[in-house]
């Protein structure tokens, strides 16, 4: 466990918001910060921690982009404010992997090719190891349904189910 510390506020002006001071556990690290109180989970992954695997799709909880895990189950972080998730487990797709392996979703996913563009895969990977460990991988039609808050444009879903199908028939402990 290592501990990153920062004070710095990339890109904002003094406000009159009082800051606040945070202390986030992600991807096994303790993370201490000053930052902004309306900082988002996003921004202070993204900005202040440099973990851009989440990523700022349309910034109001619809694309799925920046899904990530905290307590192991997910969450859109474009939604959440940082402050809130003080002392709790958050996990981003950097943290998903397990001594430089790729986790069972990863690994699925590149084997069936389950992106093109990629800018949507890492929500889509967190998604679907919480899908997982929900127990909702049953059939086409329950990913569909409990994926459906994860938006690709490049139209890769026969591919992401088939990544998804694989990893449950396998019977692979695909939670954390």
């Amino acid at each position: 466990m290592k501990y990153v510390e920062t004070t710095a506020r990339p890109g904002q002006a003094a406000s009159g918001i009082p800051d606040v001071d945070v202390t986030l556990h992600v991807n096994g690290d303790v993370c201490r910060l000053r930052i902004d109180s309306r900082v988002t989970l996003l921004d202070a992954l993204r900005d202040h921690l440099g973990l851009t695997g989440a990523k700022k799709g349309c910034d109001q909880g619809a694309c799925g982009a920046c899904t990530i895990l905290v307590e192991g189950k997910r969450i859109v972080a474009c939604l959440a404010l940082a402050a809130q998730y003080e002392g709790q487990e958050i996990t981003t797709i950097e943290g998903l992997s397990d001594n430089d392996e790729p986790h069972p979703m990863q690994a699925a996913f590149a084997r069936h090719d389950a992106f093109q563009c990629g800018y949507c895969t890492p929500g889509q990977i967190m998604s679907a190891v919480s899908l997982m460990a929900e127990g909702r991988a049953r059939s086409d039609e329950d990913v569909c349904e409990f994926m459906s808050g994860n938006i690709c444009r490049c139209g890769a879903y026969p591919n992401i189910r088939a990544a998804i199908r694989e990893v449950a028939s396998e019977g692979n402990d695909a939670s954390l």
